[in-house]
């Protein structure tokens, strides 16, 4: 893309409210997660601002899915995991009594066919590269799409920029929801360089070498953000990092030589912008994402008082710190896996998605996740790339890396395969 960017917060895609009385019809991808029970939390308290119609979710959490829909009235309800469904349609109906209750769709595609229902903006915080079907769902429907599934945009890049019309996607990561607000200071021809921060995880300023013992409680105990495990994992690792680098390039059309990684432990300046002049402008509130949520739902417009703001008449000392390479190689072998382009983010996401679990089920070292994804991407080879990637080479890549992941988890324990 060469004159705008997916994510261009100079252009406002139309967003037409719903009725006279000014709602927004919302529909939530993934609600029963992290980012999904925030979203409900941002509507609830602007029932005035925001209405929605539909959610979706795994299924692995039935009553609270049922107590959402029922607190905000949706009239459609997804959940991927059909076996859900009839457990599902029992809990809502005694949450809505007499009154009519909601339907019910099930199934691997149902995500993507609440993802295409009429509404204005469908937020994806499904977690993992299965909400790429539902982002292609809801913007060739024509919807704004607040993003939150970042492995969507990364395994399916090039399917994504195919089809989503210039500022149709609001990022909600609090990085590049940073960035989308930091670039109004500019124009886009005037950026230098995306300056990405990173918390750094639990085990910032260890070496490789002490990295090697970590367990998952460990590595599961973040300093700063309450995620979900695969998120904390790859925030431990540093890979969330490098899948942001590559989404930061895919949102923006900034080359990845001019994207960089600082450790910001504090978390409180989510991302910079540096421009040709010198100036850098950066985005800063405390940890919450109900602020980012708030502003892909809302924008063009802010949600007052969406979070809390940052209390400037306490003293506070703030720090950042270079990346370390060696320790954290996540980074660098995401900015590889980013230029080669087409299937070779399929594969490393993937691959990464199993070697969390293998690490989380103690059959794989704390360093052997990125190594073993590495070697996924090595033996990969040659990605399909440009106009040539479909939905099925991305699935069949993906399944590719599963399946190799598991194998090469089970060489390094030392089981024959």
């Amino acid at each position: 893309m060469t004159e705008t960017s997916l994510a261009n917060p100079h252009l406002r895609f139309p967003v037409a409210a719903a009725d006279g009385g000014g709602h927004r019809d919302i529909v939530i991808l993934g609600s029963t997660g992290s980012i999904g029970t925030q979203a409900v939390d941002v509507v609830l308290r602007n029932p005035d601002r925001f209405r929605v119609v539909a959610l979706s979710a795994a299924g692995g959490r039935v009553q609270l899915l049922a107590d959402q829909a029922h607190q905000l009235g949706v009239r459609l309800v997804a959940v991927a995991d059909e076996a859900a469904a009839a457990p599902l349609e029992e809990a809502l109906r005694e949450r809505f009594g007499t009154e009519p209750a909601p339907e019910v769709i099930a199934g691997p595609d149902a995500a993507s066919a609440v993802a295409a229902a009429e509404c204005d903006t469908v937020l994806n915080g499904i977690t993992g590269s299965i909400g790429l079907a539902p982002t292609l769902a809801a913007l060739r429907a024509g919807r704004m799409l607040a993003l939150a599934n970042k492995e969507s945009l990364i395994v399916g890049g090039p399917l994504v920029r195919a089809i989503a019309k210039p500022g149709q996607i609001v990022p909600v990561d609090s990085e590049h929801s940073a960035l989308f607000q930091a670039m109004l200071g500019g124009t886009r021809g005037e950026v230098r360089k995306l300056v990405v921060t990173a918390s750094g995880g639990p085990f910032r300023g260890r070496t490789r070498e002490e990295l090697a013992q970590v367990t998952p409680e460990q590595a599961l105990a973040h300093p700063t953000w309450a995620m979900g495990p695969v998120i904390t994992i790859n925030s431990a690792t540093l890979v969330n990092k490098g899948l942001e680098v590559i989404e930061a390039h895919l949102l923006y059309d900034i080359p990845f030589e001019r994207i960089e990684v600082v450790v910001h432990p504090q978390s409180y300046v989510h991302s910079m912008v540096e421009f040709t002049d010198g100036s850098t402008l950066a985005q800063v509130s405390p940890p919450d994402m109900r602020m980012p949520i708030a502003l892909g739902l809302g924008w063009p417009d802010r949600v007052p008082d969406a979070a809390p703001g940052f209390d400037w008449t306490k003293a506070s000392t703030w720090e950042f710190l270079p990346l370390d390479g060696e320790a954290f190689p996540s980074v660098a072998l995401a900015r590889h896996v980013g230029s080669l382009g087409g299937t070779a983010p399929a594969v490393f996401n993937a691959a990464n998605e199993e070697c969390v679990d293998a690490f989380l089920g103690g059959r794989l070292p704390f360093n052997g996740i990125v190594d073993t994804v590495a070697q996924a991407v090595e033996e990969h080879g040659t990605p399909r790339t440009g106009n040539q990637l479909t939905l099925g080479d991305v699935l069949e890549a993906e399944a590719w890396a599963r399946a190799r992941a598991r194998e090469l988890v089970k060489t390094k324990a030392g089981v024959t395969v």
